[in-house]
C-alpha cells in the first residue's frame, strides 16, 4: 500500500482517485470544492482541508489541475508541495500545461530533494472513469519504474517518453491531433446532415474504413444526439491548442492545420461555448454553415 495525496478531483481527478483507492492504496484528496471528495471517500479514502494536511506523511502526491498557473501555485506556492511535503516525495503531474513550465517545475523539484514526473494523460472522462488513460510520461526512468503500478491503475497504454517535460511535448501533440480529428468529424456531420443521409448509419460505416478513428467512436454519440455534456470542455482544449501553436513557434517548426483549428477552437469558446463538451465543434460547423445551432 502506498499513501497518496491526490490534489484536484475533477472531471478525470476523480475517478482516477478512486481506481487508486480501490488499488488497496491509502488515498487523501484535496479540492477546492470538498463536495468533489464524496467518490473517493466512498471507495475508502479520505479528504484533507488543506494541501498541506494532504501531503503530510505521502510517499507520492499526484496532481491533476487545469493549467500551468495552477500547478505552478499547487507545487510552489507559498502553500504548496515544496514546502509541506516529505524529502524524496514522489510528485506526479497528471495535469496538462506547457512544457517549459513543466521543466522548470521538475528542476526546483529536485532542488528541493523530490523526485518528479510529468504524466499528462489522454483518454477523457471515459477513460478516467474506465481506467483506460493513455498516460505519456517524462522523467527519469527509475522513478517511471517506481511508478508504474500507480499508472497501471489508471490507464491502460502508459509509455515513458523521455525527460522532464517529453510527456508534456507528447500531450500536446496529442491534442492537435484531436482537435483537428473532432473538427472533421463535426464538418463530416454536417455535410452528411445537409444531404439527408442516415448520418447514424454513416458513422458506422465510416468508422469501420480508414476513416475510423477513436474520436469517431468516442464523440459521434455527441454529435448525433447533439448533447454535449462536458468530458473535455472546449476551454481546456482552448489552453492545449495555445500550448500547441506556442511551443510549434519556439521549435521552428509550421502547424498551419493546428493553427487554423486552434482558431476554430477559440471562436467556439468566443461564442459561448467553453463550458461545453469539445465535440460541439460541430455548432461552429453549424454557425459557419447558416444552419440552426444544435
Amino acid at each position: 500500500m502506498t499513501n497518496i495525496a491526490f490534489i484536484g478531483l475533477g472531471i478525470m481527478g476523480s475517478p482516477m482517485a478512486v481506481h487508486l483507492a480501490n488499488a488497496g492504496h491509502q488515498v487523501t484528496g484535496v479540492n477546492l470544492d470538498p463536495e468533489r471528495a464524496k467518490p473517493l471517500i466512498e471507495a475508502g479514502g479520505r479528504a484533507a482541508g488543506s494541501i498541506a494536511e494532504a501531503v503530510k506523511g505521502a510517499d507520492v502526491v499526484c496532481v491533476m489541475v487545469p493549467d500551468s498557473p495552477d500547478v505552478e501555485l499547487v507545487l510552489a506556492g507559498p502553500d504548496g508541495v515544496f514546502r509541506n511535503a516529505q524529502t524524496d516525495t514522489l510528485i506526479i503531474d497528471f495535469s496538462s500545461i506547457r512544457p517549459d513550465v513543466t521543466i522548470e517545475l521538475a528542476r526546483q523539484a529536485r532542488g528541493h530533494g523530490f523526485r518528479i514526473l510529468d504524466a499528462p494523460v489522454s483518454g477523457g472522462e471515459a477513460g478516467a472513469k474506465n481506467a483506460a488513460l493513455s498516460i505519456m510520461v517524462g522523467g527519469e526512468a527509475g522513478d517511471f519504474q517506481s511508478a508504474k503500478p500507480l499508472f497501471d491503475a489508471v490507464g491502460k497504454t502508459v509509455v515513458h517518453v523521455g525527460a522532464s517535460g517529453s510527456g508534456q511535448t507528447v500531450k500536446a501533440a496529442n491534442q492537435l491531433i484531436v482537435a483537428a480529428n473532432i473538427q472533421a468529424l463535426a464538418e463530416a456531420v454536417v455535410f452528411l446532415e445537409a444531404y439527408g443521409v442516415d448520418t447514424k448509419a454513416a458513422l458506422e460505416v465510416l468508422g469501420g474504413g480508414l476513416a475510423g478513428s477513436s474520436v469517431l467512436n468516442q464523440k459521434k454519440a455527441n454529435m448525433l444526439s447533439h448533447s454535449f455534456e462536458p468530458g473535455f470542455r472546449i476551454d481546456l482544449h482552448h489552453k492545449d491548442m495555445g500550448i500547441v501553436t506556442a511551443a510549434a513557434r519556439e521549435a521552428g517548426v509550421a502547424v498551419p492545420l493546428g493553427s487554423l483549428v486552434a482558431q476554430l477552437v477559440a471562436s467556439a469558446r468566443l461564442n459561448g461555448d467553453g463550458g461545453l463538451d469539445h465535440s460541439a465543434l460541430l455548432r461552429g460547423v453549424e454557425r459557419l454553415s447558416g444552419k440552426a445551432l444544435s
